[in-house]
């Protein structure tokens, strides 16, 4: 048969069963390493197309529009100087003889050559066209290449049949080649590639040849019993779990599905059932040993509450299907018993007595025990609840079982749930609401965009142990670097940022550090970074006012005043905004940052008070006046918090700055006169960065 000039190209490679929790990259990087390097190659006609395909037994990628042969290029290469090129008699030499058989073109002659300038010197210049790659060379070359870089957790080393020893993330079984209908002669892993792969474990006949293939994901539809396309299997999963729910929620974080999906090829769901008793249980512990365990989606009903009934996913579909849920139903009641044992063993002993054993788990080798942190934390947030108003009685008792649970049974089986089984207990031990509550509201925000702690106490305490591990952990020099951030300072910063700023406390940062730093007096070695801390989480914070949709001039402008109050910030952004807004605001942010220059170079020029008596020119005295006019009103709007009409207000100072600066030589040659108008220009800076810096507005 006569090979298509350009057709699509199907690559499968078949192994035994690939890590379920890396199948997704490893698919993703398989598929997009041989189509990048095939157009790399010359090998795709047109725009790059190719589809994706991974199952826990291969990985696998169709590529539209693959050519048999690449293009011939037109090649244009030096081959030598001039200069060494020919001898004084312009006679060919030995090296450029040498040189041209090297290129493989030995019967080249200099009337070949281009001859052509090459910087300050002329060069001969060889012109050719070299074949295209073919697609077998291609693709073996893309292969191999890919292969070698594939994101492997962990290589394994297994024995080919011939005996020789290979390395790959999985055992390789087959390797299927087509373009169009024909066979590529490739290899992989000692294995050559053919038409023909493997269906469904079970639920196939085994061997299914592709005619095509263009026909590969409907061929392994209908032959194979195999779902090959990861994204098309992941949704059908999401669909079936949701219908088979009915009135019920599905709780099916995203993170499961994409395992569930890379465990199975033919995914069926099955509903099954578990006995009420277990109900007893905090429904987050079931819940997580469902997932974590078994890998089985809970159901709740419409307000929340834990069902009895949850959902499987098979990798068999079965007419009858009794064996299955009952085996997995008898699977699960073990899970089960064994988190209704913790929590009826955990609730023999109060959290209260639990705190002194806290003292046996070391915190860190340099801050000593957690017993050691709770109490810094303890102490911390009696400081903090007076700065806010929260009852220090409470918070302080939060802080003291904050940290209790760890120590627990359920906790030591499920790291995840440190905080949720806190709160459980501790209203189990008749402690306060607000109390229990704190257990599990201090560790918030965890992640980007969770809720805040939603409690006065809560609060407290969360910002005394984010707090706590930002200043101890960067005393004892474990600050992040670059990418590494192992004990996720960021997301402490920026938890303790949208504390301050979204709940709109009236407290200062850097006392909060310097309080905080205050803790760690007995601690041998712990160094006073409050200022890096703080310069840190000014760009933790500029970052995340980027993410709310401020813009970076906006953002430089309000924090270019280096607050240390966060409550205001978004208030202040919101009136930099509407100022930017009005016709006055681009001069006035030039003449600011004029302003700012010039000050900076006055080098103590404006150290003395303005003498109004030394204001001379008709200029300098109408921007005085209107400055003694709209200064009140600026201090009114701020002492209001009203920044918007602070910055509105300056509009008026438009006209007499533009004025000044046209009619008044400012560097004038009397150092009093000079003197006295640097000290008005002081003035003016003062109140035109009253709410921002707006000399970052200028263009």
């Amino acid at each position: 048969m006569t090979q298509p000039k350009h057709a699509t190209l199907l690559v499968e490679l078949l192994t035994e069963e690939l890590p379920p929790k890396a199948l997704a990259r490893l698919g993703d990087a398989f598929a997009e390493g041989i189509a990048q390097r095939l157009a790399t190659r010359d090998l795709i006609e047109g725009k790059l197309s190719f589809e994706r395909y991974a199952t826990p037994r291969r990985l696998a990628v169709t590529i539209k529009n693959v050519r048999a042969v690449a293009p011939e290029k037109h090649v244009r290469e030096k081959v030598l100087p001039v200069s060494v090129a020919l001898d004084k008699d312009g006679q060919p030499t030995a090296p450029l003889a040498k040189k041209l058989a090297a290129l493989g073109f030995p019967d080249f002659s200099v009337n070949d050559l281009e001859r052509a300038q090459d910087g300050k010197a002329e060069a001969f210049f060889l012109r050719y066209a070299a074949p295209g790659a073919t697609l077998a060379e291609g693709l073996q070359a893309a292969l191999d290449e890919t292969l070698g870089k594939l994101p492997i957790p962990k290589v394994m080393t297994y024995q080919r049949p011939d005996g020789t020893n290979v390395q790959f993330v999985r055992p390789v079984q087959r390797l299927t080649a087509l373009h169009g209908e024909e066979v590529v002669p490739v290899t992989v892993l000692g294995i050559d590639a053919d038409d023909t792969t493997l269906g469904h474990r079970f639920l196939s006949e085994g061997f299914v040849q592709i005619q095509h293939a263009d026909a590969y994901a409907e061929t392994l539809m209908h032959k194979g019993r195999v779902v090959p396309n990861f994204s098309d299997r992941k949704e059908t999963i999401r669909t079936h779990l949701l219908a088979q729910a009915g009135d019920d929620q599905v709780v099916m974080p995203e993170s499961l599905l994409d395992e569930v999906t890379s465990l199975v090829e033919w995914p069926v769901v099955y509903a099954c059932r578990f006995e009420d008793e277990f109900l007893q249980v905090p429904q987050q512990c079931l819940i997580l040993t469902m997932q974590t365990n078994q890998k089985y989606f809970a159901l709740t009903d419409s307000n929340g509450k834990l069902r009895s009934r949850f959902l499987i996913v098979s990798n068999i579909e079965m007419e009858t299907p009794g064996d299955i849920v009952e085996g997995n139903e008898r699977v699960v009641r073990p899970r089960l018993a064994d988190a209704k044992f913790f929590f009826e063993q955990d609730k023999k002993k109060t959290l209260a007595d639990r705190v002194p054993l806290l003292a046996n788990v070391v915190y860190h080798n340099k801050l000593g025990s957690a017993l050691q942190r709770v109490e810094r934390v303890e102490a911390l947030v009696g400081a903090i609840a007076e700065l806010i108003g929260a009852d220090a009685a409470l918070a302080k008792r939060a802080a003291r079982l904050s940290k209790a649970d760890l120590i627990t049974d359920m906790v030591g089986e499920f790291p995840e749930l440190q905080g949720t089984m806190g709160t459980y207990y501790a209203r189990h031990d008749g402690e306060p609401e607000e109390v229990a509550l704190a257990c599990s509201e201090h560790y918030q925000p965890r992640f980007s965009g969770d809720a805040l702690p939603t409690t006065a106490t809560g609060t407290v305490v969360a910002l005394a142990d984010k707090l706590e591990t930002l200043v101890g952990i960067w005393g004892i020099g474990l600050q992040p670097t670059g990418e590494k951030d192992p004990f996720a300072l960021r997301r402490h910063a920026l938890g303790v940022l949208r504390i301050l700023v979204e709940k709109q406390l009236p407290v200062d940062l850097v006392e909060l550090l310097r309080t905080a730093y205050g803790q760690f007096a007995a601690v041998p070695g712990v160094a006073d970074f409050t200022l890096p801390i703080y310069e840190f989480s000014m760009d933790r914070l500029s970052s995340l006012l980027r993410e709310r949709g401020y813009a970076p001039g906006e953002i430089d402008a309000v924090l270019a005043l280096n607050p240390t109050r966060l409550d205001d910030i978004v208030a202040r952004l919101d009136a930099v905004r509407e100022f930017a807004s009005l016709a006055e605001a681009a001069s006035l942010a030039a003449a600011n940052k004029r302003i700012s220059n010039i000050l900076k170079k006055s080098e103590g020029g404006a150290t003395g008070g303005m003498q109004v008596a030394l204001l001379t020119e008709a200029a300098e005295k109408a921007l005085y006046a209107q400055l003694e006019q709209v200064a009140p009103r600026v201090q009114t709007q701020l002492a209001a918090r009203d920044y918007t009409g602070a910055l509105t207000a300056l509009a008026a100072l438009r006209e007499p700055v533009d004025t000044f600066f046209n009619d008044v030589m400012v560097n004038a040659e009397d150092p009093a006169l000079r003197a006295n108008r640097l000290a008005l220009l002081g003035v003016l800076h003062q109140q035109m960065n009253c709410v921002a810096d707006i000399s970052r507005l200028a263009a």
